[in-house]
């Protein structure tokens, strides 16, 4: 009998655990999930070790073999098929059958007598026959036969005996990792997706205030160029009271619109839409029509209300009274926002307040919302946002939630945890090649990986980064064709990217003559150059899986400080696409770009085609080291297909 004593294999650090196995690992249908664990046992005996993994509600495990991959580190892989959660644990042995292999051919090579070794050997493949395997019984049956020596000798050292040895795993006293870890599976939706943003106010082409039926008139236009998701800014009442004017003046004139994250007024709240956009029915028509294009509308949840909304008046206790007894607005300071009253999550009535919110994001799920970008998470309590959205996804799991969080690093991190399918990242400051390095790299390959799904934005209506102020079209096209590529998610903010907008607030990372205050008018049958890259790259994305993972790139070494090189593939390498981008908006640079061969899988001679997918330019490489060029003031990056050819030699 098996007794805990004669247990001799230690498993510690099996990861993906996250937090101590409180949140579960992250993952959409048909991603892979590596697992990784140390293990290791006293003395040199051979370790064998498995990764066990099941849907919920399985009784039988799956195995896959791990490898040891150094000092004392194990690694294997499986692959999430079903839309469900995923159990998974380590499990590890001594394999005696491996050691004694081992220890013979290091006995024959040192030219010793392993007669004794071969009849442990065969009691070995005894045990492992179990009285059933007659192929095992014979080779053991052979191994006692000393007249058969050196035929024994000739086939343990065979690649034949060695697959039999790896094939037959001898397990006795197996350890197994103290607990079960898991893995949610969610809508590949979560992997893959490109945003656009635009204000629905300034969807009209005659200057007036746009309405739903005008934003119904420019899905074909965004559809055109590629995108899925359309996010719109709250389409709630606007307060009235304290309304900011023109560039966040503190009075707004008579007829300017407010901004649209004062939520609320006399014409209602959170579950209302602002009159001037039309009715609740031109809301959900808008839905419908962008689902027949293939587009989901986003809705902006903003937890925060103007003064007059209606909870301000009927729920005064969910908000913080000032000893004047009036209500404190927001503020971070120097910033005023006293549009804005903030919820008290300290309130007496806390609960009461979780339900209510709660209410609202199931109010838009039944008006036909699948995904929600949510303003300033970070900005509410976290054990709020695990509850609400656990809570929302026990009845409508494939609903997204996108975290609008630019805050510290931890926080951002812990969102992401409590459930965001995605999240807004640093990346819109990540602007040289190291900095763009070190950023992807902590992204892909830190602890973050397995639960923090990054969505890249190059602008937003919050934002004009100081490198796009005061630029020429070169550098929008830059950040772009970075944002598209290097992360599966992405998004911009329309119309201003689209049309080059960049006049800041000096001294700000700020639009000036900002949407979020007043009404633009565009020309929305305008095209230019941006248009035209936006709507190719798209089409590329949408077109080849290697662009549908962050977590598959590989950077190339490029021997210039301002040419970015790396590659996009998927598993099976059936699609490889490489990406050269010249972050110098103004000048050419030129280097030799090394091919990482055994990322490729290319032994021997090369034949690699490449096929730029923007210029439609075709280049034959046959080195490991290829001469790239790239004038800006043509196109400031390439997207190349690869395609390995067999060489015939």
């Amino acid at each position: 009998m098996i007794t805990e004593g004669q247990v001799r294999v230690v498993i510690e650090n099996a990861q993906p655990d996250i937090d101590g196995g409180r949140y579960p690992a992250r993952r959409t249908v048909g991603e892979r999930v590596d697992v990784t664990a140390d293990i290791f046992a006293d003395g040199h005996d051979h370790i064998r070790a498995d990764v066990l993994y099941k849907t919920t509600g399985s009784k039988t495990w799956q195995r896959v073999p791990m490898t040891h991959i150094g000092n004392d580190s194990w690694g294997a892989s499986f692959h999430t098929t079903e839309k469900k959660p995923y159990s998974f644990t380590v499990e590890a042995w001594i394999d005696h059958f491996e050691t004694w292999h081992d220890g013979i051919l290091k006995k024959i090579s040192a030219m010793l007598d392993v007669k004794l070794e071969f009849q442990e050997g065969a009691l070995l493949l005894d045990e492992l026959a179990a009285g059933k395997n007659k192929e095992l019984l014979n080779y053991a049956k052979g191994f006692r036969d000393e007249k058969k020596y050196h035929d024994n000798v000739a086939f343990v050292q065979s690649d034949e005996f060695a697959q039999l040895v790896q094939t037959h795993p001898l397990r006795k006293h197996e350890s197994r990792f103290a607990r079960e870890l898991s893995v949610v599976v969610e809508s590949s939706r979560a992997m893959f997706s490109t945003w656009y943003e635009l204000f629905p106010r300034s969807a009209s082409a005659n200057g007036k205030h746009g309405t739903f039926k005008d934003v119904v008139k420019l899905l074909p236009r965004i559809s055109a160029m590629g995108f899925d998701v359309l996010y719109l800014p709250p389409v709630h009442p606007i307060g009235k009271i304290n309304r900011k004017g023109k560039n966040n003046n503190v009075r707004a004139v008579e007829e300017e619109p407010g901004s649209p994250w004062a939520i609320g007024s006399d014409e209602g709240g959170h579950k209302s839409i602002h009159p001037e956009l039309g009715t609740l029915e031109d809301y959900k028509h808008v839905i419908a029509e962008a689902k027949k294009l293939k587009i989901d509308i986003a809705l902006d949840l903003a937890f925060q209300c103007a003064p007059d909304h209606p909870y301000v008046k009927q729920h005064p206790d969910w908000f913080k009274q000032r000893p004047d007894g009036s209500i404190q607005y927001a503020e971070n300071p120097p910033k005023k926002y006293q549009d804005i009253y903030p919820f008290n999550f300290e309130c007496e009535l806390w609960r009461e307040l979780w339900e209510e919110l709660k209410s609202v994001i199931l109010f838009w799920i039944e008006q036909g919302v699948t995904i929600f970008r949510v303003d300033n998470p970070h900005t509410k309590p976290i054990p709020f946002w695990e509850w609400v959205i656990g809570e929302v996804h026990k009845q409508h799991p494939d609903i997204i939630f996108l975290s609008e969080a630019f805050t510290r690093s931890k926080i951002m991190s812990s969102l992401g945890k409590s459930g965001f399918t995605q999240s807004y990242t640093y990346f819109t400051w990540r602007v040289s090649k190291q900095e763009l390095m070190e950023y992807m790299n902590e992204l892909v390959h830190g602890p973050s990986r397995n639960y923090f799904r990054p969505n890249f934005w190059p602008n937003t209506p919050d934002i004009l980064p100081y490198h796009l102020q005061h630029q020429g079209e070169n550098m929008f096209i830059i950040r772009l064709a970075l944002a598209a590529t290097l992360s599966s998610n992405y998004g911009i903010y329309g119309p201003p990217y689209e049309f080059y907008e960049n006049n800041p607030i000096p001294g700000k990372e700020e639009y000036f003559d900002s949407e979020k205050f007043e009404i633009k008018q565009y020309d929305w049958k305008r095209v230019n150059r941006m248009t035209d890259i936006i709507s190719l790259i798209n089409k590329a994305r949408k077109q080849h899986p290697a662009l549908q993972s962050t977590w598959n790139i590989h950077f190339c070494h490029i021997e210039d400080a301002s040419l970015l090189a790396y590659l996009k593939y998927t598993d099976d390498r059936r699609d490889i696409i490489l990406i050269v981008v010249n972050l110098d908006q103004h000048n050419t640079h030129r280097g030799y770009l090394q091919l990482p061969l055994h990322i490729l899988k290319v032994n021997g001679y090369i034949n690699i085609k490449v096929h730029d997918l923007i210029t439609d330019e075709q280049y034959t490489w046959t080195q490991e080291w290829n001469y790239v060029e790239l004038n800006p003031h043509k196109i400031p990056f390439h997207l190349f297909k690869v395609e390995i050819h067999e060489s015939q030699m």
